[in-house]
């Protein structure tokens, strides 16, 4: 077997464009799907694409391993979030050209499910614009977390420190925690909440809030400050009486390694689309089960990452959620012949060759590239403010 092409089709779904890999083979019907999405680095992930796939033309797509290995290490440059996560979108299409000649799904190729059914976790708003980004008064943030539980979830994340604001402000602060309280009281303690502060804080200010939070019992504190600052979270993690989770900005393994070591998490979140495909999310995985770490891979994108992230928590010991978007886009499920179950906001075993996910390609292409939305964040005095 060989593979013939390999193609990407862009998909605009408002805040990031989906970038779908598609890896053809000499066999008839055969091919494999996977996803690449990199908001705002759309062309150069498409570009990347390109280089690398002068690497692949001709090679067994089977040779999963060594066509990962080869990608990373042929060209004399390696790294960086562009070329991880092109290398990401093809290593999940060649799982999925693997499974479906062998008529399994890739968690059978990876050991086997380890669970029968996996938790999703909702974003507040359901992960769109206006209610991940522009959600501001605790009675919002209420209203939205019961929508999400109406819907079966038991697991919501939410993002209560304003956008551009100076977070070492008492005000805001207090406000934040006010729409946390505001939260916790409309569904009570039965439901899970997740803090996402996108790294916007320093670890003092970090810790000043976290400790406003101490009695709603948080199931995580999501990237409390930047994850190269290693030393940082660490103190974050000792000070505070909840796990903290960090990792969707990290790339291979090696990035993972420091954090990994000194425990500075309890929850690391590599995202499939990005660290090196389902290949390196399972070596991150490992590394992190041996120091008592659990998984939970992030997952804002599009559905071919979602069944990509679905298979290796399934077959992952020490997979703890999983991250997942439904109303991003109205027409999401369109573009795949199969959507993604959710029943009462869990997903059961993969049983469906390969990623178990195919790409209406019709569908995909009534909505071709155009520019994310923009965000421009700055703060009062006009100096630049983190996303």
């Amino acid at each position: 077997m060989k593979i013939t092409k390999i193609s990407t089709t862009v998909v605009n779904a408002r805040m990031r464009n989906w970038v779908f890999v598609k890896v053809e083979t000499d066999q008839p019907g055969l091919y494999g799907w996977g996803e690449a999405t990199l908001e705002w680095k759309t062309k150069s992930v498409v570009g990347a694409v390109e280089d690398l796939s002068a690497l692949l033309i001709g090679q067994d797509p089977r040779r999963v391993e060594h066509l990962w290995q080869t990608m990373h290490r042929q060209y004399f440059w390696r790294g960086g979030i562009t070329n991880f996560s092109a290398l990401s979108g093809i290593d999940q299409a060649l799982w999925d050209i693997k499974g479906k000649d062998l008529g399994k799904p890739v968690c059978e190729l990876l050991g086997g499910p380890v669970r029968d059914t996996l938790r999703f976790y909702d974003h507040l708003g359901g992960g769109s614009l206006e209610g991940m980004y522009k959600t501001g008064e605790p009675e919002d943030f209420a209203r939205l977390i019961q929508e999400s539980v109406s819907r079966g979830f038991t697991a919501v994340k939410a993002m209560p420190i304003p956008v551009a604001e100076l977070v070492e402000s008492a005000d805001v602060l207090k406000k934040s925690a006010r729409c946390v309280e505001a939260m916790r009281k409309a569904v009570g303690d039965k439901i899970d909440i997740m803090l996402d502060l996108h790294a916007r804080t320093t670890a003092a200010a970090a810790i000043q809030f976290g400790r406003m939070l101490a009695d709603y019992n948080l199931y995580w504190y999501e990237e409390p400050c930047w994850p190269e600052h290693v030393d940082a979270l660490v103190e974050v993690s000792r000070a505070l009486p909840f796990p903290i989770a960090t990792g969707e900005r990290l790339v291979g393994r090696w990035e993972f390694r420091e954090l990994i070591e000194k425990r500075a998490v309890s929850v690391i979140q590599p995202d499939v689309s990005h660290c090196g495909g389902i290949s390196e999310a399972r070596r991150i995985a490992a590394m992190a089960e041996t120091y008592g770490i659990s998984v939970a891979c992030h997952n804002p994108q599009g559905p071919v990452s979602t069944s990509a992230s679905l298979q290796v928590g399934f077959a992952t010991p020490n997979y703890l959620i999983q991250e997942v978007v439904r109303k991003d886009v109205p027409w999401r499920n369109d573009v795949v012949t199969e959507p993604i179950g959710m029943e009462g906001g869990l997903a059961h075993a993969p049983t469906a060759p390969g990623l178990g996910i195919d790409i209406n390609e019709a569908e995909a292409a009534k909505h071709p590239f155009q520019p994310e939305v923009y965000m421009p964040y700055f703060h009062k005095d006009g100096s630049v403010a983190d996303w």
